[in-house]
């Protein structure tokens, strides 16, 4: 369904959005592609490198002046939330679109033997930082008139599986909150719902399974149609869901 969407060349054109996780894999596809349909893309992540290669790809391409917005999430405080809300209050007054692409997965384990500090580390980067990201980020949003937020979830978030640890709960907590949400901005111009991207040739990708042939997979350049659909005007109306690239 959703690889058939062909998205207007201005599909995004004047709209500023922000990528999270922007610096590589998933994030660094639909931050190219959303910009290749005009909007103003605000690349967030931890890796100042990673982040201007890709702003310098989007200015080659001739696409809108990008924003860069350097934090670390797993020690990211309310402060630095507070900061990156003003910011892009000074700097745009609005916001069109987020994207939580940014996740950790450190490694599989039975329950009984994840490292406590670990699991923490997962739920600040997978699931606290979405959640303060949107809330700080709220007023901005509903200062759009039509805004798109956008989770991004996993098959062990919506089907539980042994060995998973806090990936797999964080992505359990990104539905919930996906849902939750949905139904708090139901009468609003801001609508919510996750992606579930399905089997991507990503590094957490390979590192959850290092045996796996990775070439037969999916670039994340292919999600570009679903990602577009999700953040652009054709999705009005369509809130508290969970789209799949399967589906």
């Amino acid at each position: 369904m959703y690889a058939d969407y062909d998205a207007a060349p201005d599909l995004l054109k004047e709209r500023v959005i922000l990528v999270t996780g922007a610096g590589e894999g998933i994030g660094r596809a639909i931050a190219l592609s959303f910009a290749a349909h005009g909007a103003t893309v605000v690349l967030l992540g931890k890796t100042v490198a990673k982040l201007e290669s890709v702003y310098d790809e989007i200015e080659a391409a001739g696409g809108p002046t990008p924003a860069i917005y350097p934090i670390h999430l797993e020690g990211a405080t309310p402060h630095d939330y507070d900061e990156l809300a003003a910011s892009l209050q000074q700097a745009f007054g609005r916001l069109d679109g987020i994207v939580h692409n940014a996740a950790i997965l450190p490694y599989l384990a039975r329950i009984k033997d994840y490292e406590i500090e670990d699991w923490l580390k997962v739920m600040q980067v997978n699931l606290n930082a979405p959640f303060e990201i949107t809330q700080i980020c709220m007023p901005l949003l509903q200062a759009s008139k039509d805004a798109s937020v956008i989770f991004t979830t996993d098959a062990v978030g919506h089907d539980g599986k042994a060995f998973w640890g806090a990936y797999g709960v964080s992505k359990f907590g990104i539905e919930g909150l996906t849902q939750i949400l949905a139904a708090e901005l139901e009468n609003s111009t801001v609508r919510v719902n996750c992606i579930d991207p399905g089997a991507t040739r990503t590094a957490l990708r390979k590192r959850a399974f290092p045996a796996e042939d990775n070439s037969v997979l999916k670039t994340p350049d292919a999600l570009a149609p679903l990602y577009l659909w999700a953040i652009g005007p054709d999705s009005k109306g369509t809130t508290g869901k969970r789209l799949s690239w399967d589906a």
